[in-house]
């Protein structure tokens, strides 16, 4: 009964927030590239067997904030049998020392948070050395510190351009992908457009114009449980869900839990809301709400 009962309710939320993106999708300006926004369902401090059940209801892309719970869940024999084709997706801070240790990771399919030119040089030659003579190259994004607060990872703004050009000039190991962003927590979006999304996009636009690229080939990692769906009508191609699809998150030896977002949407015709989230420092990352 536990079991059926909790593939029910993964199915049901992971459904409603597929429809919630495509939605959101259909509101944006058609100025905008017209890329179809990618789920990612975070699924930290959740077990394999939630994961799994994702899984079977459709989810592929599945993201970890931390090294070793994903080295942990990307080995765990249920995931290995079920899951064949799951993507997983790096969204936290990744330091120089545990760079080898998340690249020996099966089906990682993107690191999401390169946020200098020398941990971009150790994941390159990492990746050379441990992939030997594959020559799929390694999905990255740079990380943007667009919203300037100190607890949060994440490159200058300003040296956005220059650390996507060494990359992509330097770093042949690497296939970048695009510019990723967390933000600043409770945004009251009646004030208009969420500041930190906006300045993403204007650095995608820099980037673009340097490099000569399409925008269409730039994705934008913005967006979570509290303002995936304003992400997205701004201009998100990838998005990181976690509460609302696998509940509220209860970590070890803290009073205070994740809230969990309401799975309801917001009226198309008004803004949404976003909610406190709760962020918990542990050694030098901060968990984040997704």
């Amino acid at each position: 009964m536990w079991r059926a009962a909790m593939s029910e309710e993964v199915g049901k939320a992971i459904q409603s927030v597929l429809e919630r993106v495509t939605q959101a999708a259909t509101r944006r300006p058609r100025t905008l590239p017209a890329v179809t926004p990618r789920l990612v369902a975070v699924s930290k401090t959740k077990p394999p067997e939630m994961i799994v059940e994702a899984y079977r209801h459709g989810q592929r892309n599945f993201g970890e904030n931390y090294v070793n719970e994903l080295v942990e869940k990307a080995s765990d024999p249920l995931i290995l049998e079920s899951c064949p084709e799951i993507k997983w997706h790096f969204i936290g801070h990744l330091q120089k020392n545990n760079v080898n240790k998340l690249l020996g990771v099966s089906n990682l399919f993107l690191v999401e948070t390169v946020d200098s030119a020398k941990l971009a040089d150790r994941v390159n030659s990492s990746w050379q050395r441990l992939r030997g003579a594959d020559t799929q190259r390694l999905k990255v994004m740079v990380q943007i510190n667009t919203s300037g607060e100190q607890n949060k990872h994440g490159l200058p703004p300003e040296e956005t351009v220059s650390t996507v050009k060494y990359i992509v000039s330097q770093c042949s190991a690497l296939h970048f992908l695009g510019l990723m962003t967390i933000g600043r927590y409770g945004y009251d979006l009646t004030l208009g457009p969420n500041p930190d999304f906006q300045m993403l996009l204007s650095r995608r636009q820099e980037v673009c114009d340097s490099l000569k690229l399409p925008l269409e080939e730039v994705e934008l990692s913005m967006g979570m449980s509290t303002d995936f769906e304003h992400a997205i009508e701004v201009g998100a191609t990838n998005v990181r869900v976690g509460s609302i699809i696998f509940g509220n998150r209860e970590y070890p030896n803290s009073a205070t839990n994740t809230p969990n977002p309401s799975p309801n949407p917001s009226p198309a015709h008004s803004p949404e809301k976003t909610s406190k989230a709760v962020e918990r420092t542990k050694g030098s990352d901060v968990c984040l709400l997704f």
